[in-house]
């Protein structure tokens, strides 16, 4: 190739590369500033975008006072296509926030102008909301639904909404009045902290309404409008809330409603705001957000001054609604409790002053009727979650593994007054019965607990034994269908020595929950395995909310001897046959016919089993002991505790008696 020719075809490329030049008509530079706008805006901060009438600066804070009401949340912005007319520009903006769960989608569209080699963005309010204009901003309010109720069985009201009076001091009716005279007085008539109250009271504004306490407006409600009234400034407003029949009715698993707390609110992940109801503890917090449901959420644009006075003498809302998220209603839940045997169980354990539980099942179907912790409990859920060794209740899982040794009720064991294993001595309870000493049948020694027949079965019955047939009575094994925190039980599969000897009775490393406990007197019942249920629509929690419908075991115990129980089985390792529970039920009758607990004779209706329960614990001597009876009596199984309570035939059989007799 010539010079001349190399020469000719370099004038053409600078021919070429300069028409190229000459025709870019600045869209790179618009799309890279429409760009850089929707990603300052996405983080709420435009302080570094190049704006045509408005500092940066005020831009910046206009944007934050329109968003104000949105924070923490930021919007994702996305850029559409780029319209260009020579030195100006236009670009759709594509917001999205997250609100709460929904998505809150629209366009508004941007202005660009080319400033010599700049493009800056037309500032107006617009540009953040739809037809927003300068002096408006957002507000965000929600409107929460009634809360759902939890029912019962035959779906009877257990938590509804109930009227209640919140009663307070009202500081812009206190007519010149001392608020710390008038809160005091008000403190004491409604039995409240006077200090912590008149404190409360000073520390609120002027036109405050401070309450003091909030009570049931029925038949128990004892302070009166009256009363109230005559104290300067205390006022009692009417309102409903989420209540049980009884300020204790089944409250430690039921749990309570209440405004939430800061803790709640900063663990909710956005679910919870100032001022919501929500559920503390129990069922109302396992199941909140089925039972809450979902808040109305309104985004509004108003102007930034307008005051609530003026929205109300407004004779239409002069606010524009921008955003609706509808309230979706809240989800009854449905249990199995039967609220006449719950306040029955209540009642009973009224004046016990230790930790106490009644348990009451429906053996044919698992359902949970009742499941009472006393007031000695101190609102934790002893029937549930408690961990407690059963004593001789657990005989009954011995005997199982006997009969699958090859005994019988009619077989028989040596029944001595002590035995002695690795120096350690064990003895029968005080008043054990002569005439049932020496070679008994094992209906004799399981009617009265003979604590040395059933330990001398520790040779032909393994701990790996116990713990099968624990499981084939439903103990230690895990409950789909409860629905609710609870404690299953416990059954070590491996122990030697004194620590299996005291297996044999109940004690050592085995524990039960009053349900568990219930659970295997049903389980002898049924003839099978009985799983227990109480929340009957687990299922309707809804996902990734705060309620949760799967059954656990409880972490923290009252109990002494509880440490690292073992999770529960899956299932039975092999099932109660209907042959062996006939034979656990003759030995059980024998108890009420023979044995120690001849009080249930005269209770009505079908024939009653039982079996009592003495555990020791602690330290002290003589030790203290857990008192435990369980029951069978037609299509009812009964778990009966008392944390302290000296025998079980004669601490719980009474309060089972009770409950029996009453229970028809």
């Amino acid at each position: 190739m010539g010079k001349i020719q190399k020469i000719s075809l370099a004038l053409v490329g600078l021919i070429i590369g300069g028409s190229l030049v000459g025709c870019d008509d600045g869209r790179a530079g618009a799309e890279g500033a429409a760009k850089q706008l929707a990603s300052a805006i996405s983080t709420l901060d435009v302080g570094g975008v190049a704006f045509e009438g408005k500092d940066a600066a005020a831009a910046n804070e206009q944007l934050h006072e329109v968003f104000k009401a949105l924070e923490p949340g930021k919007p994702a912005v996305e850029t559409g296509e780029l319209k260009l007319e020579e030195d100006t520009a236009t670009v759709p903006l594509a917001y999205n926030w997250k609100i709460g769960a929904s998505e809150w989608k629209y366009s508004v569209t941007a202005e660009l102008k080319k400033s010599g080699d700049s493009w800056l963005t037309v500032w107006k309010p617009a540009l953040l909301v739809p037809d927003l204009v300068d002096g408006e901003i957002l507000t965000k309010a929600t409107e929460s639904p009634q809360r759902a109720d939890i029912l019962g069985a035959g779906d009877a009201p257990l938590v509804t909404s109930r009227p209640v009076v919140n009663v307070g001091i009202d500081k812009q009716q206190l007519a010149g009045g001392d608020p710390a005279v008038s809160a005091g007085k008000l403190a004491e008539l409604v039995g409240v902290d006077s200090a912590a109250f008149v404190s409360q009271v000073q520390a609120a504004g002027a036109e405050a309404f401070v309450v003091a306490i909030t009570l049931r407006d029925d038949a128990s409600r004892t302070v009166t409008d009256a009363q109230i009234s005559a104290i300067p400034g205390a006022r009692a407003i009417k309102e409903s809330m989420p209540l049980a029949p009884t300020r204790t009715f089944a409250r430690a698993l039921l749990g309570t409603v209440g405004q939430a707390n800061a803790e709640q609110i900063e663990k909710s992940g956005g679910a919870l705001t100032a001022g919501d109801v929500t559920g503390t503890g129990g069922l109302q917090q396992q199941y909140d957000a089925l039972l809450r449901g979902t808040d109305r959420v309104i985004i509004r644009a108003q102007k930034a001054d307008l005051t609530a006075e003026e929205i109300r003498a407004a004779g239409t809302d002069p606010r524009r609604t921008v955003f609706d998220i509808p309230a979706t209603p809240g989800t009854p839940l449905k249990t199995t409790l039967d609220p006449s045997l719950q306040q029955l169980a209540e009642g009973i354990l009224a004046e016990i002053q230790p930790a106490s539980a009644i348990v009451a099942l429906r053996p044919s179907t698992g359902a949970v009727l009742a499941a009472a912790s006393g007031p000695g409990s101190n609102g934790y859920n002893t029937a549930m979650l408690g961990q407690y060794a059963p004593g001789s209740t657990f005989k009954m899982v011995d005997s199982l593994a006997m009969f699958r040794n090859g005994m019988t009720p009619d077989s028989k064991v040596e029944c001595t007054p002590t035995l002695t294993v690795d120096g350690r001595t064990f003895k029968n309870a005080e008043g054990y019965p002569a005439e049932s000493l020496g070679s008994v049948t094992l209906r004799d020694a399981f009617a009265h607990s003979c604590n040395t027949a059933f330990i001398s079965a520790r040779d032909s019955v393994s701990q790996a034994q116990l713990e099968s047939a624990a499981t084939s009575l439903g103990v230690a094994v895990e409950a789909p269908k409860l629905g609710v925190d609870a404690f299953l039980g416990s059954v070590p599969g491996a122990a030697e020595g004194t620590e299996h000897a005291a297996s044999m009775i109940g004690q050592g490393k085995i524990l039960m929950s009053p349900l568990s406990a219930a659970v295997m007197a049903g389980s002898v019942a049924k003839g099978s395995p009985v799983s227990p249920q109480l929340v009957l629509n687990a299922d309707a929690a809804v996902p990734g909310g705060a309620a949760s419908g799967s059954p656990t075991a409880a972490a923290a115990t009252p109990s002494s001897s509880a440490s690292d129980a073992p999770p529960p089985a899956k299932t039975a390792d092999k099932p109660i046959t209907k042959e062996e529970a006939t034979a656990l039920a003759d030995m059980m009758r024998a108890v009420v016919t023979s044995g120690h607990a001849g009080f249930l004779m005269d209770v009505p209706g079908s024939p009653v089993g039982a079996k009592t329960g003495t555990a020791e614990f602690g330290k002290e001597n003589p030790p203290k002991t857990h008192a435990w009876i369980v029951a069978v009596h037609g299509d009812l199984a009964v778990a009966v505790f008392v944390e302290e309570g000296g025998l079980g035939a004669t601490t719980s059989g009474p309060l089972l008696k009770e409950f029996l007799t009453a229970a028809r």
